[in-house]
């Protein structure tokens, strides 16, 4: 399988432009050939991720390429939870899946690597508190950390409330989230006489 080395050439300085990390579906898009997707990772100048997913060899190591390849293979999927948590440094918990939030409405997806531990989220709950995160030149959406208190205590009971409690005491204590904005999010999220209590008991602690 005969690939010209300009062919490669110009597909790496595509892979670059994009932050290194592409999908088959994005490298087609931008008129890279199957063959030559092929053809690099045979010869070493791509790595392949996931199915479906390839990363320019020579790039920086990744940081966090669990979020990175869960975000190109699953973009409407927002990170929740401990794996928000976890993003967010306000947790000693650490997540053994990327914990996705998508919409009620959607198929759990199919990914060889990394695991997912899906919920499913509707409404305001779904949309609002989101933020925009580059990792490894791909765009995440992570769940602030305000909201992310709130989806913690809303599924205390699959969680546990020991992980919601750390990750409040957590936000208010290094200044991650505001006293107003948690409240907020626990009555988009319905939690807010759960909450209230223990956000009382640590702002009057």
């Amino acid at each position: 399988m005969y690939v010209s080395k300009g062919k490669i050439d110009e597909a790496v300085r595509l892979f670059k432009k994009q932050g290194g990390i592409l999908r088959t579906s994005e490298a087609e898009d931008l008129g890279i050939h199957n063959r030559t997707l092929y053809k690099m990772l045979e010869e070493g100048y791509v790595n392949k991720l996931e199915r479906g997913v390839y990363k320019l060899a020579d790039a920086d190591m990744l940081s966090n390429p669990d979020l990175a390849i869960v975000a190109k293979k699953v973009p409407k999927a927002r990170v929740c939870l401990i794996s928000a948590l976890d993003f967010h440094d306000m947790t000693t918990e650490i997540p053994h899946a990327v914990h996705i939030a998508i919409p009620r409405t959607n198929r759990d997806p199919k990914l060889d690597y990394p695991p997912v531990k899906t919920y499913r989220f509707s409404g305001e709950s779904l949309t609002k508190g989101i933020e925009s995160h580059k990792i490894d030149g791909v765009e995440v959406q992570v769940y602030s950390p305000a909201k992310t208190i709130a989806d913690c205590f809303k599924f205390r009971n699959k969680i546990g409330l020991d992980i919601a409690m750390e990750a409040l005491e957590e936000g208010i204590k290094r200044d991650k989230a505001s006293y107003s904005d948690i409240l907020k999010y626990a009555e988009i999220c319905r939690v807010k006489t759960v909450i209230k209590p223990y956000l009382e008991a640590i702002a009057h602690g």
